[in-house]
């Protein structure tokens, strides 16, 4: 198999963040750098080294999800302090399925799966993502209408999306809002481009996977029925 494809079945990171590390010449193969065209063999001895670091033997799948804090950043950084990846258990080897921007917080995926993580994070899928979101004033008829059609920023239009006030209340200022993409910080850049502020923002579901009552900072592994339900999403895709 591919160079990218065996460090993603390695659990190493998604076949996307492999490319990127193959790109910037941090991957080699038997003492030469890796290139895309290189292709492993299972059957064969061979040693690759990622950041000069020898990389572990295919590893059975493992399927978490964490209750990420605020504070936390998704970048699997060895020389930040508030990278994820000194949360991370040592082993068995796992990598987020998506991010959250370091003020957000909320459902992360956890796994060394790297075909499903690149079917999940494709823009292409369409896989809905749940949030509650709180702005620094009430929302209204007209934000929200605006929000659902999708909303232009810079050189991006946003698709549109589901989206519906927690309560009646006209102070109510905390909305759910449900997305099919993933861009760089979206449901803050598109409430900027409405004239609010995001307070707190809170993923609670991903696909048919929810966080409910998981305690902030906490590690649960999936259950079958949640597999079998992303499983299922990627063999759709």
């Amino acid at each position: 198999m591919r160079l990218s494809h065996y460090l993603a079945v390695c659990g190493v990171a998604s076949r996307r963040q492999a490319a990127r590390l193959i790109d910037t010449g941090r991957v080699s193969i038997n003492d030469q750098l890796g290139v895309h065209t290189d292709r492993v063999d299972l059957f064969e001895m061979v040693t690759i080294l990622v950041d000069g670091k020898p990389i572990l033997p295919v590893q059975a799948k493992q399927y978490f999800i964490y209750h990420k804090p605020v504070g936390i950043d998704c970048r699997l950084l060895a020389g930040d302090p508030h990278s994820l990846l000194h949360v991370l258990p040592d082993f068995p080897r796992l990598y987020p399925a998506g991010r959250l921007d370091k003020d957000s917080r909320g459902l992360l995926l956890l796994t060394n799966d790297g075909q499903l993580t690149q079917a999940l994070m494709h823009p292409d899928f369409y896989h809905p993502k749940t949030y509650v979101v709180q702005v620094d004033k009430p929302v209204c008829a007209d934000f929200l209408l605006m929000m659902a059609q999708g909303v232009q920023y810079a050189d991006v239009q946003t698709r549109p999306c589901d989206i519906r006030p927690l309560s009646l209340s006209v102070n109510e200022d905390r909305f759910e809002i449900v997305l099919t993409q993933g861009l760089n910080r979206q449901i803050r850049r598109m409430c900027q481009a409405l004239g609010y502020k995001v307070i707190d923002l809170l993923r609670i579901k991903l696909l048919d996977v929810c966080l409910d009552e998981l305690a902030e900072k906490t590690l649960r592994p999936l259950t079958a029925a949640e597999l079998l339900s992303l499983k299922a999403s990627e063999r759709d895709n």
